[in-house]
């Protein structure tokens, strides 16, 4: 069994390959990968990402674009004007309809998702996409829901969600506790074995 210092070093060798870039080799799915690891690595991994995204950068010439949920998630109510009044609410009513009222405000899987329209107007000019703070963002979006909803998106670069939790190639199991829906598009970035 790899640990997690192993397979972080296997990352830049795995993206870094043309066919890896391409989408090539995968029977016509998607190229959506999962890193998943242990929640005690949170902060390893976090600064690991960064290293990657500047190595590869200087090393091959290759721009990753990083999504971190949970940014865009403040970034949006910000900008809208709902971050205050989330706050408010929460003293007031509670988490449980802080989280209501995000996700109806994000439009989360509607048509008009503002959290896959942010990612989608910020794709250009990057080689491969890192969608980060998976954990972060929970229980507001759910990582098969993003997913899910990225598809009709992200469709020319390869995309690597890094997941504090288990994934075994068809569930998600977040911070190796919270089961997710089945979620079978996505291959396992790094093999744990």
């Amino acid at each position: 069994m790899k640990d997690i210092y192993q397979r972080l070093d296997e990352i830049i060798p795995k993206i870094t390959d043309a066919d890896f870039r391409k989408n090539k080799g995968l029977g016509n799915e998607i190229g959506f990968y999962i890193f998943d690891y242990n929640s005690e690595y949170e902060l390893l991994v976090r600064d690991r990402v960064n290293f990657i995204k500047d190595k590869v950068k200087a090393a091959y010439g290759l721009n990753i674009v990083e999504f971190d949920l949970y940014e865009i998630i403040l970034e949006i109510l910000e900008s809208k004007g709902y971050l205050q009044k989330n706050f408010q609410m929460e003293e007031k009513r509670g988490s449980e309809q802080v989280f209501n009222a995000t996700k109806k405000a994000l439009r989360l899987t509607l048509d008009n998702d503002l959290v896959v329209q942010y990612i989608e107007e910020r794709l250009d000019g990057g080689d491969i996409v890192f969608l980060t703070g998976i954990g972060k963002a929970w229980p507001i979006i759910r990582s098969h829901t993003i997913l899910n909803n990225l598809h009709r998106v992200v469709e020319k670069q390869p995309l690597v969600m890094f997941f504090p939790g288990t994934y075994d190639g068809g569930s998600l199991m977040l911070f190796n506790y919270l089961k997710d829906d089945n979620y079978y598009r996505a291959f396992q970035l790094i093999d744990k074995i």
